[in-house]
């Protein structure tokens, strides 16, 4: 079979493997070249518009392109060309949250990074010998389903719905659904947890911060049932027993019961380093269900609608702006008493991100 990579609908290259692989992102220069902290990579994939992946030079494009897809299947986990939540969407794209893939620890995007980055959308890394598109997320061989959805839920999740996934003690669901999965509340490793423990985590540098967020990752995937074979759950029982989808459900009820809230849209489907949507709105060259402009706009939006319905405006942080029924064709909306920044217009299953200066 065929290897095929596409690019906004076109072909770029096949090679002879075992599985067919289909990507239909860009993999482009990297747009900031002069960039103190960035201008060492040299491959760039933008992720539905709010995630980006930033690559070395000896990363493979197939590499490359294949973390991006990663990234794309967990924030659209129904690939249907849309992301599932447009208030993560929003949070990531205003974090400028991204990926850097490097060759190796100590690399020369490492110590740039290190040297000269100081946003917020940066809380993992990946390095080359971690990726391989051949075993997607397994245990021992691909690192790249942890470490991006390590940031999506970091640099996303935590912020937007803080009483669900706030990473403080005493602060949220997670935090008291860990403490009973860590038979205690531990700031730090204890050295030893309770034998009722089904989390234990023996990393003396990780804080209880880091604690939280491995343990998302972990019942993530186990609901996925991405760990769910011999080997993986014999690899991974000093840290995390509940393996299968069926023991996780059953013994984590307070953590299984919130990640498997609707209003929270986490995914629920492993990814498997493919995404190619059979729909995928403006990226296809088709007609979503309303058309924005200008974009960015600082007066008057104009807001084309296929059929009436309607329409939510959210801030970049997720609160509700405005929420009002439209009708069909073209509408007109005064944002000139909004502050500048992103927005995110919602009616439906039709997202359109907004810029207001």
């Amino acid at each position: 079979m065929r290897i095929v990579f596409i690019l906004c609908g076109f072909l770029l290259n096949s090679l002879f493997v075992s599985a067919q692989t289909e990507v239909c992102l860009d993999l482009l220069p990297n747009p900031n070249p002069n960039d103190a902290a960035l201008g060492v990579f040299t491959k760039y994939v933008n992720v539905m518009d709010c995630f980006e992946i930033y690559a070395e030079s000896n990363i493979s494009d197939a590499k490359v392109l294949y973390a991006a897809a990663v990234a794309a299947e967990l924030l659209d986990n129904d690939e249907d060309g849309i992301v599932d939540d447009p208030l993560l969407k929003a949070q990531l794209a205003s974090s400028q949250a991204l990926m850097p893939l490097l060759s190796y620890e100590g690399s020369a995007g490492e110590d740039a990074l290190m040297d000269n980055y100081e946003g917020e959308g940066i809380s993992a890394v990946l390095y080359n010998q971690e990726i391989d598109p051949s075993h997607p997320g397994q245990w021992g061989y691909d690192a790249s389903v942890e470490e991006i959805l390590h940031t999506i839920n970091h640099v996303g999740h935590t912020n937007i719905y803080p009483s669900a996934f706030s990473l403080q003690p005493n602060s949220s669901q997670m935090s008291e659904a860990m403490d009973v999965a860590r038979g205690g509340q531990f700031i730090n490793f204890p050295g030893t947890y309770p034998d009722e423990a089904w989390y234990h985590y023996d990393d003396y540098t990780c804080d209880y911060e880091c604690m939280m967020i491995e343990y998302m990752y972990w019942s993530i995937v186990s609901n996925m049932g991405i760990l769910d074979d011999p080997q993986t759950c014999s690899g991974i029982a000093n840290e995390w027993e509940l393996c299968s989808p069926v023991l996780f459900e059953s013994m984590d009820v307070l953590m299984y019961a919130l990640i498997t809230d609707s209003q929270y849209l986490l995914p629920m489907l492993a990814p498997d380093g493919n995404y190619c949507p059979n729909s995928l709105g403006e990226m296809l060259g088709e007609e979503s269900g309303m058309k924005v402009s200008p974009n960015p706009c600082s007066d008057e939006l104009h807001l084309h609608l296929i059929n009436a319905g309607e329409v939510s405006l959210y801030s970049a942080a997720g609160f509700l702006v405005m929420r009002e029924y439209l009708k069909k064709g073209d509408n007109n909306i005064d944002v000139s008493s909004l502050s500048s920044g992103l927005y995110y217009l919602v009616m439906g299953e039709s997202r359109e991100s907004l810029l207001v200066e």
